[in-house]
């Protein structure tokens, strides 16, 4: 039975760059009609409210672990809530998107590199080409494998902006890994997000536009209460659970399947058109996320059933 819950975090896992791709989707027209910061605002406070509601019902609240891990869950909020945010929106209003999702692709090379540097992970030949061939094909999707585009591309303040939002959020991939050593997954999702929303909040109403919400189209309400819910509250929780569980290093993997999510549903929900080379680099990403998380629990299990234990063999007189 704990084998099969083991596997079972990988493929809940692919929940996590499905809603996060999405929400790249739905942000893009949410975006057109609030500010950027406002939507954030907004999307992660409801998140952390209706988050904090089923933690005080389940009666998860544990203060000993909280008080004695609250600094890594405030660096928590200011990195991968407050500061990714920020960093990324304002990042988008001076670079191009490709620049600033070619920066982000590397968020697992070095999320697994800080693991294995601080947190005692483990690297094999195996991680790093599944790291390697995933990034790849992130690379090849991004730039629809036109080689012009890569090297056409010029890099200015906003790049180094989408940096600082990459070094937030690997930052907060690795804190909680170790704020989770204590903290449940659960209430470690709702203290960060609850936290952060606050952070932007304030800086939200520079804006001066949250009036502005309640007359959002149909859409961008359903949009909303989508990047809520299932971007939010549920990848997160997701998303936590397999830091605690396969470690920093394996989970941020899956950061590789938002770009080739994201492209998909643009073509599937509006009309965008895709290429044969970007369908090859997203079955080199796939290709690199199954190498690093499921062929080495698969091929540990074969190698497990294969194995006959010593008292047995005894017993045959061997």
């Amino acid at each position: 039975m704990k084998n099969d819950q083991s596997v079972a975090i990988y493929f809940w896992l692919l929940f996590v760059p499905f809603f996060w791709g999405g929400a790249f989707v739905a942000a893009e027209h949410v975006i057109t009609e609030i500010p950027p910061i406002t939507a954030a605002a907004f999307r992660f406070g409801t998140a952390g409210i209706l988050l904090l509601i089923f933690v005080l019902w389940q009666k998860k609240l544990d203060f000993t672990a909280i008080k004695k891990q609250w600094k890594a869950l405030l660096l928590m909020a200011i990195t991968g809530i407050f500061g990714y945010n920020i960093f990324f929106f304002i990042a988008l209003d001076i670079t191009s998107a490709i620049n600033g999702s070619l920066i982000i692709a590397t968020t697992p090379v070095l999320v697994t590199l800080g693991a294995v540097l601080f947190l005692g992970e483990v690297w094999n030949k195996q991680l790093g080409f599944g790291l390697i061939l995933s990034l790849i094909g992130v690379i090849v999707v991004i730039s629809k494998g036109s080689l012009q585009t890569l090297l056409s591309l010029e890099f200015n303040v906003g790049d180094l902006l989408f940096i600082g939002g990459l070094l937030s959020w690997v930052a907060h991939g690795l804190l909680g890994k170790m704020a989770m050593r204590d903290v449940s997954p659960v209430v470690t999702t709702t203290i960060t997000t609850l936290i952060g929303s606050v952070f932007l909040f304030i800086v939200s109403l520079f804006d001066n536009s949250w009036g502005n919400i309640v007359d959002m189209s149909g859409q961008a309400w359903g949009e909303m209460v989508f990047m809520i819910i299932c971007s939010s509250v549920i990848a997160f929780l997701l998303w936590n659970n397999g830091i605690k569980r396969i470690g920093a290093s394996k989970s941020s993997i899956y950061m590789n399947l938002v770009p080739i999510n994201t492209a998909w549903i643009a073509v599937v929900l509006y009309d965008s058109a895709i290429t044969w080379t970007q369908i090859i680099g997203m079955i080199m990403v796939i290709a690199g996320v199954y190498f690093v998380t499921l062929h080495p629990y698969l091929k540990n299990k074969r190698r497990d059933k294969g194995t006959v234990p010593m008292s047995h063999l005894k017993s045959k007189g061997v």
